[in-house]
């Protein structure tokens, strides 16, 4: 059974005299609803258990239920205009990439219409060829086509053309590969017994058509998998001189006589789909097609989309492209002032049975411009985004890759959250599309049903369930736990915050606190971060693997996150041409390739990773050092740091980092303590190894270890970085009382103190 209620939000961070919006999809006839503040997230049974207090609120009740779909599948709409009632003559033209052909009828470039059987429009077949449809509207439909089938992942030049007069119809399908005797090569002239297609008031699609639901009415159906580029309408039958003019790719005069002739080449930031002809037919792409994507032109000799926009005039549709699952509203929240800064969600429950609760997370933060305690947790939500509804082990081989490590079944879906997004083709980017290629693009605008507490990654679900283990979310709710059950005061913001307000946003607080894994960073937000301790902040990043791939807030949709993987340990590779970012125009992959790695700011950076046991961490020399004191305050000198937890049993797991001057660790940085002795299942990062060979498990390789670091920035700042996943999950162990949380808490005293850290570079 999968969730029978579950819901989103229409924003991540709210503060007080702010509305929040809920959308939820019920089976049920009914559901109650409230908010709690959360706490602790896991319900493992080795540490506190799930903590979670009510607060009143005026949402508080229950709701009337009812089901919500989820529509994926980019597409281009254009809305009905008289242009576009073409009742005689015309001709469709494209030049297109399909990468699943034989995945039922897919529309092209289409005015159809389904329910009345009225329109036109340019098609792949069931059987993956060519097509062209014409319908009188009156029942008589002509499906023409070439009947060869189009090949994966190859560009063809096509075009339907109908005379009406003569009553013929006539089909090119070219590949645009230099080989003779081309099986997928196809052309057709046959005659039609209709005599025009009918109007009809549907608006053109571009990789869709409109088709008849259950219910009568019409919705988009038909997704096209692949690439378009060049796409024309012409209001009369082209000769094949014409024709051959258009496949030649010279820009024709006949290109003038079109009816819309749309460039994808121009606003590669927006939405919007530009018709380049003078009746401005312009359209709107749905659900965030792939931009900034090689075209059918490209040479290769510039592989930056802005020195060479025409290159990259194509659009990359998938049918589990999705970017706004536009459902209907609930109800809504306006957050009081009595709500103070912290980690909420909507509670929903139908009953107590499986699938019958969900918790839809919130964060408030203080109004801008304002603080009400000395610390701030800078939730990773741009990291959220990125795993949102992760599910690559869908796939067996990845499960088959991790079992083999682990030595036992991984079996998938075991949650009832991962059968939901498996069930609904939901995506993160950390998957593939259907046809293979990698997700560019990540929302918050749909259910996000592995951002939720009482949810364990799937990469660490096992048979008997003993080994499930928290990850990204319910990780961090092990710090928001800890310092409450501290007494610590502290305040929340996000990722997006930091991004729109910068160093305005961490100026008010004398320490600012990471979550367990701060991966996905944009430019605006490095750049506040490195402001901040340049004038004396202070930072504790308590996770691993932070810091690393460029991301990209769509400056129009700022729900929506960015990244193009490149030459990184990463779930895919982007195609040769498309590492640069269509919402910005910025290089993507990893920030140590744009000259700022990790340990520039952290001291620390990505060095491994592995789904076996973690370790605990031992000091070293640097931790006698009269500036690192404070830290191990109450620690004795041989004593093993984090050698229980409830992330892969210490604190030095999951995900590693490692100090190294040569990519920026500052030189006066201390190395206070080390973790080593992992297994083979921990690999060095794919990003330093530039030869295969058998030397990069955790039992040879010297780089597969856990560096803690500290060092002093100017004005009396300070960084404290523990390079792991696993270090939260220690904080709780032994009744809160253990090594991680003694030094977790010594250093949380002295960064939130308002007297200065020396800084012993300044001093000489």
């Amino acid at each position: 059974m999968s969730m029978r209620v579950v819901g989103y939000t229409d924003r991540l961070s709210v503060q007080a005299g702010e509305s929040i919006r809920f959308m939820v999809s019920c089976e049920a006839p009914s559901y109650e609803a409230d908010v709690v503040r959360l706490i602790h997230g896991d319900e493992d049974q080795a540490g506190p258990g799930f903590k979670a207090e009510p607060v009143q609120t005026p949402i508080e009740g229950r709701y009337p239920g009812r089901r919500q779909r989820i529509d994926s599948g980019s597409y281009v709409i254009v809305p009905d205009q008289p242009a576009l009632r073409l009742t005689g003559s015309f001709t469709l033209q494209a030049w297109v990439y399909p990468t699943l052909p034989r995945k039922g009828v897919q529309g092209l470039l289409t005015k159809w219409c389904a329910v009345t059987g009225a329109g036109y429009g340019l098609f792949i077949d069931e059987d993956g060829a060519l097509a062209v449809w014409i319908g009188d509207g009156e029942g008589g439909v002509e499906r023409h086509s070439t009947g060869a089938s189009l090949r994966e992942s190859q560009w063809y030049f096509v075009a339907g053309a109908y005379d009406a007069e003569a009553r013929r119809v006539s089909l090119y399908q070219e590949p645009s590969g230099i080989w003779p005797d081309d099986e997928s090569r196809g052309s057709i002239e046959a005659g039609a017994q209709i005599a025009a297609p009918a109007v009809n008031d549907a608006p053109l699609l571009m990789a869709a058509y409109w088709n008849d639901s259950r219910t009568g009415k019409a919705r988009v159906s038909g997704h096209y998998n692949g690439k378009i580029d060049g796409p024309c309408v012409f209001d009369r039958a082209l000769t094949a001189d014409e024709v051959r003019s258009l496949r030649r790719d010279r820009k024709p005069a006949i290109l003038e006589e079109a009816v819309a002739r749309w460039d994808f080449a121009r606003d590669f930031t927006s939405a919007t789909v530009t018709d380049a002809s003078p009746n401005g037919l312009h359209g709107t792409a749905i659900n965030m097609p792939g931009r900034a994507v090689t075209g059918h032109n490209f040479s290769g000799n510039e592989i930056n989309f802005n020195h060479a926009p025409n290159e990259y005039a194509a659009l990359y549709f998938h049918d589990d492209d999705l970017e706004d699952a536009r459902w209907e509203v609930d109800f809504a929240l306006e957050v009081p002032d009595t709500m103070r800064s912290g980690v909420y969600a909507s509670r929903l429950r139908v009953d107590e049975g499986e699938g019958g609760e969900d918790y839809v997370p919130f964060f408030v933060r203080p109004r801008r411009g304002t603080s009400s305690a000395p610390i701030l947790f800078l939730a990773p939500t741009a990291s959220y985004l990125a795993y949102a509804n992760a599910h690559f082990f869908e796939n067996p081989q990845a499960r088959e890759r991790v079992s083999m490590v682990m030595g036992r079944k991984i079996p998938y879906p075991v949650q009832v959250q991962d059968r939901y997004i498996v069930e609904n083709r939901l995506l993160s980017l950390y998957d593939r599309h259907a046809d293979g290629s990698g997700v560019f693009y990540s929302s918050a605008l749909r259910p996000i049903a592995s951002l939720r507490p009482k949810y364990d990654w799937p990469r660490t679900v096992f048979v008997d369930g003993v080994d499930a283990h928290p990850h990204q979310f319910t990780a961090d709710l092990f710090l928001v736990d800890w310092m409450q059950e501290k007494g610590y005061q502290f305040d929340v913001a996000t990722d997006g915050d930091l991004h729109l307000e910068g160093e305005e946003l961490l100026a008010r607080y004398p320490v600012v606190v990471t979550g367990s894994h701060p991966e996905y960073w944009s430019a605006q937000m490095l750049d506040a971060l490195e402001s901040y301790l340049s004038n004396g902040g202070r930072l504790m990043y308590l996770g691993g693997n932070g810091f690393y791939w460029v991301t990209s807030f769509d400056p129009m949709r700022p729900h929506v996150i960015e990244v193009r993987r490149w030459h990184a340990t990463g779930a895919y590779e982007a195609d040769p041409g498309e590492y640069y970012h269509s919402t910005t125009g910025e290089l993507g992959g990893l920030w140590r390739f744009r000259n700022r790695a990790p340990q520039r700011v952290t001291g620390v950076g990505f060095t491994a990773q592995g789904p076996s046991e973690s370790q605990p961490y031992r000091r070293g020399r640097d931790s006698f050092d009269p500036r690192a004191a404070f830290i191990f305050e109450g620690i004795e000198d041989d004593e093993p740091i984090g050698d229980a937890g409830l992330i892969m049993g210490g604190a030095a797991g999951h995900e590693l980092d490692r100090a190294d001057t040569t990519l920026g660790t500052p030189p006066h940085a201390l190395v206070v303590a080390t973790a080593r002795g992992f297994s083979d299942g921990y690999q060095h990062c794919v990003e330093e190894v530039l030869a295969s060979d058998s030397r990069q498990g955790g039992t040879v390789n010297p780089l597969v270890r856990a560096d803690m670091v500290y060092f002093e920035t100017r004005e009396g700042g300070a960084v404290f970085s523990v390079g792991s996943i696993a270090w939260c999950g220690s904080l709780s162990h032994n009744g809160y009382d253990n090594a991680v949380s003694r030094i977790t808490g010594n250093v949380l005293k002295r960064f939130s103190s308002e007297e200065p850290i020396p800084n012993p570079a300044s001093d000489g």
